[in-house]
């Protein structure tokens, strides 16, 4: 625009110019017309020319115009693109702003939180650094209690050894008597009584196959057990259960009720009326076998009992193990514990000796360990496996102890000296858990032990071989347990199966 405006400036200044340049002629043509003819020719050649210029000049301002409209249009559309660029950016700055401010008031948010949980954070350590040093001193003075209170429990075992020590003297003589007639019927057989008292003599038989296989307990059955002089068998499981079996028909008798927890081992006294069982609620249950009732609860241990035993000499003294590592004699007549023994490593199986005396038990660290019931005495410590030890069995006459290893090993004993009498093993026979349970031969004979693939294992102790291999079940089996009549032999696996063989 501009230049549309210096370009009509330029023309208006030369109509000007013109104009005072045909001033001289304007006034010559009020001469005389011949005086001034050849003047005014010269005049109007020179105007032609400089009218021709003109117009060369107006032309060419007329093509700048165009030139430089058609740039102002340019310009002009250049610029609208470039203002609404311009609001655009405005737009996007004015947004970035906004975020920026919230941007900043969520850093101010963040800021004052993080100052808030390092406030709170100093305040829990200072809590933590407190509740630390009161659990130290709580801990420094349990230790102090419980060291008072096992102090007090030894004594208090101490008073109760003292207290029965009395009523132990007055059976020392029944049992010497008992002892001598005991002696006098131990021969290379086995003594069976019947009812009237009469001895009969019979020989195990080497099982060879499997008469019965039962379904007998949901989950694993942990503990098989056979009545003294008979083919009943008494299987306890995890689903809490005692049930009592015909091994002749493999069927059931019936079930005992009332354990609070898996069954983990079972006795039965000599003259079959009371069964007890070692579970891992921490307590032992005795039933009546006839009417099926329970007839005592005997608490006392603090962990799970896992192994149990009756003397074989009396039906009223019963002695078990219990993983918080002690071992309990109890009365039966009067229903509580009268005699405590302390020991280091856990216990996992028990033996009473034939006089009923002493006690022999596997521990974890693979030792078998001989104690005195009455004063709570280590009389003998032998180590026997190379890891725990899993099973303790006496033999009918009480001459030889078995005990069995996660070692894979079973050693045979003799009880009056302790030494190794026999090793027995086999290379596809692992044991299964520490409890798996292995047993002796009514007549000494021979050694029945289970394994993790399923296989029972029978070995003659006297050879050292393998007279029979039992396979029937699949599942890892947990014990194995001897008629005392010589048969059957019966296995119990881990999916609750029993299997007995003859």
């Amino acid at each position: 625009m501009e230049a549309i405006k210096d370009a009509l400036r330029a023309l208006r200044k030369r109509h000007l110019l013109e104009e005072g340049a045909h001033g001289p002629a304007i006034s010559a043509l009020s001469r005389p017309f011949i005086s001034q003819g050849s003047e005014w020719k010269e005049k109007t050649e020179k105007l032609e020319i400089e009218l021709q210029q003109c117009y060369k000049a107006q032309s060419r301002l007329s093509e700048q115009l165009v030139i430089e409209v058609a740039e102002s249009r340019l310009s002009k559309a250049a610029l609208q693109e470039k203002e609404v660029l311009v609001n655009d950016l405005q737009n996007e700055l004015t947004q970035t702003r906004e975020e920026l401010t919230q941007l900043q008031e969520e850093f101010e948010e963040k800021t004052k939180t993080l100052d808030l949980l390092i406030a709170e954070n100093k305040e829990v350590r200072s809590q933590l650094e407190e509740m630390t040093a009161r659990a130290q001193k709580a801990e420094s003075e349990n230790k102090m209690l419980i060291d008072r209170w096992m102090l007090q429990k030894m004594q208090d075992a101490e008073r109760l050894n003292e207290a029965n020590a009395l009523y132990e003297e007055m059976l020392a003589k029944l049992r010497a008597n008992g002892l001598e007639n005991l002696a006098r019927q131990q021969v290379d057989g086995i003594v069976r009584r019947n009812e009237d008292g009469t001895d009969h003599f019979v020989e195990s038989i080497i099982p060879s196959t499997c008469g019965h296989r039962i379904h007998a307990h949901e989950g694993g059955c942990g503990s098989i057990l056979f009545e003294y002089n008979s083919g009943t068998l008494f299987t306890g499981g995890q689903d809490r259960a005692v049930k009592m079996w015909d091994t002749n028909s493999g069927s059931l008798i019936k079930s005992l009720h009332g354990s609070l927890g898996n069954i983990l081992d079972l006795a039965i006294t000599h003259d079959n009326k009371s069964l007890i069982a070692a579970t891992s609620s921490n307590n032992l249950f005795v039933w009546d076998v006839n009417s099926g009732r329970v007839r005592h609860t005997l608490t006392g241990h603090t962990d799970k009992v896992c192994a149990v035993d009756v003397s074989k000499f009396s039906s009223r003294h019963v002695v078990s193990a219990a993983y918080d590592r002690t071992i309990k004699l109890w009365d039966l007549l009067k229903g509580y514990c009268t005699n405590t023994v302390l020991f280091t490593s856990n216990c996992n199986a028990i033996c009473l000796s034939i006089d009923g005396l002493t006690v022999f038990s596997g521990h974890m660290d693979g030792n078998l360990r001989l104690w005195d019931i009455q004063t709570g005495k280590l009389l003998s410590e032998v180590a026997g496996h190379s890891s725990a030890v899993t099973s303790v069995s006496l033999s009918r006459n009480g001459n030889r102890i078995l005990t069995s290893g996660r070692d894979n090993v079973h050693n045979v004993f003799d009880t009056r000296t302790l030494e190794i009498c026999g090793t027995l093993r086999a290379s596809g026979n692992r044991l299964a858990s520490n409890w798996s349970r292995s047993c002796i031969s009514p007549d000494d004979d021979y050694v029945a032990a289970g394994s993790a693939d399923g296989t029972v294992h029978v070995w003659s102790i006297s050879k050292g071989n393998i007279v029979s291999t039992l396979k029937e079940q699949t599942s890892p089996i947990l014990c194995c347990s001897w008629s005392g009549i010589g048969k059957p032999l019966a296995s119990a696996d881990k999916n609750g199966y029993v299997c007995t063989w003859t």
